[in-house]
């Protein structure tokens, strides 16, 4: 009978603790006292909460395998990551004053879908470490154009068309430059050009502007028509610079068949100080 009963109590045990295996993560709690750590079968590609009270932060300089949640007192929010793979992950998030859980290993198996991926064909033939460049600056660029961060007003209109950088942020020793285009105009507004280039002020009696334009490495979203009422949102990157004193960055936006050009100029300050 004693061992009946023994085989019995290790059975259930066993049964009880593959259900608590088997059993989905869905809700994560956390709070402000102690660092929670999640750890992803591939490195973290985005990671964005839906509330300012909760923070996940993971290294966008160089991919890891996990990152870091703390929450302060306030109502559920939820968290959604994507992976280096471009598998999507969701879970709610909750504050809890104790925590009995401090570390999360999420299974593949726990992945809510996977990231719609479709490369132009020129990006086919592409060697895999720069493919796994092009994948990092999508990725990137979408999670700017999704976050509400902004460097200041930093703008400029002409006849209805307003050009405006939203931010200007450092990642993996180069700048992505958030750009927005708002025509609030009667027509269409085609897009011949986009350029950038670094001015410097020339001292002297006779002033004058040398100009050098920069090329961006990447480009997201870029618009080539933007209808009216219409506002487009899009991403430049270009490797590191910085500026002296003397020397701005102006972006150029020109219009195809038509004089509704906008110069927008940016202070060394912003290029020098970014996100």
């Amino acid at each position: 009978m004693k061992t009946y009963l023994l085989i019995s109590a290790i059975l259930l045990t066993g049964i009880q603790l593959y259900s608590q295996k088997a059993e989905r993560l869905d809700t994560i709690f956390a709070n402000e006292h102690k660092n929670v750590a999640l750890f992803f079968p591939q490195p973290i590609s985005q990671g964005i909460t839906g509330a300012s009270h909760f923070v996940f932060s993971h290294n966008r300089e160089r991919q890891q395998y996990f990152g870091l949640l703390q929450a302060k007192p306030g109502t559920e929010s939820n968290l959604l990551v994507i992976d280096a793979g471009g598998s999507v992950y969701s879970y709610i998030l909750k504050y809890r004053k104790d925590l009995s859980r401090l570390n999360y290993f999420i299974q593949g198996t726990e992945r809510i879908g996977t990231e719609k991926r479709d490369l132009p064909a020129p990006f086919k033939d592409i060697e895999p470490n720069q493919l796994d460049r092009e994948t990092h600056y999508r990725n990137f660029c979408f999670y700017l154009l999704n976050k509400k961060e902004r460097i200041g007003r930093v703008k400029k209109r002409n006849q209805g068309i307003i050009l405006s950088v939203e931010n200007i942020v450092f990642n993996q020793n180069e700048l992505y430059f958030v750009i927005q285009i708002e025509n609030q105009s009667s027509l269409d507004y085609d897009v011949n050009f986009l350029n950038l280039s670094v001015t410097t002020r020339q001292k002297g009696k006779k002033k004058s502007m040398q100009s050098l334009k920069k090329d961006p490495v990447f480009a997201y979203k870029a618009p080539t028509k933007i209808k009216k009422g219409h506002t487009a949102r899009l991403v430049y990157v270009f490797p590191k610079f910085s500026l002296s004193n003397d020397r701005q960055v102006l972006l150029e936006l020109n219009e195809g068949k038509g004089e509704r050009d906008v110069v927008l100029k940016i202070s060394h300050r912003f290029i020098n100080n970014p996100n």
